[in-house]
């Protein structure tokens, strides 16, 4: 009796045509380099990383952990090398901090006691984010083509938030006299929600 062959599985296009893992680590470039600012800031400088750049943090490490698959185009160096940078100059910033003021560096990286009440909601925003996307490759389907065209716009949309994110942070709010803590509240939401949701989209 003839049996058919088994069907190849279906293909999985990455987000743009980069090597997979690639806007993942690009993000998490974007996220680590805001820590490396806030560190490398002149001493004379107040400045504390805001509580929800924490929450994006947990994200790159789900990125550290994550095994690119086993396609060709797996191998590029892409992938690897935003690994690299992310890994290696978070290790040499935070290393140069604590070597030049340990109770500055630490200081830096000490949240507001004011933000500290927001955790839940931010932390709402990052399972929300991440599994709201699961939940939607689980109804369309990895390989389907609109699942991987608003998978490609979220990356994107990702990327952009956290280069403003970065603009506003350090060039924009220290000039505002009064700031508007519960937009911003809601802006920190957002981009967690949305970056959170395009790890989730590739987990």
């Amino acid at each position: 009796m003839a049996v058919a062959p088994a069907l190849a599985p279906p293909h999985e296009y990455p987000t743009f045509g980069l090597p997979s893992g690639s806007v993942r680590g690009i993000l998490s470039v974007l996220i680590c380099s805001f820590f490396w600012i806030v560190l490398l800031f002149p001493a004379g400088t107040t400045i504390t990383v805001p509580l929800g750049h924490f929450f994006l943090l947990t994200l790159v490490f789900l990125a550290f952990a994550s095994h690119p698959g086993t396609d060709a185009r797996t191998s590029a160096v892409l992938p690897w090398l935003m690994r690299v940078v992310f890994v290696g100059g978070s290790a040499a910033v935070v290393a140069f901090a604590i070597w030049k003021d340990p109770e500055l560096a630490a200081a830096r990286l000490t949240p507001g006691t004011n933000e500290i009440s927001q955790w839940p909601l931010l932390l709402g925003c990052l399972a929300g984010g991440f599994g709201a996307a699961l939940f939607l490759r689980f109804i369309i389907g990895r390989n389907h083509n609109l699942f991987l065209s608003i998978r490609a716009w979220v990356g994107t949309v990702a990327m952009m938030l956290l280069f403003v994110e970065t603009i506003l942070q350090f060039l924009v709010l220290p000039n505002v006299a009064e700031k508007n803590l519960e937009a911003l509240k809601i802006w920190e939401g957002i981009i967690i929600a949305v970056v959170a949701g395009y790890f989730g989209s590739r987990a």
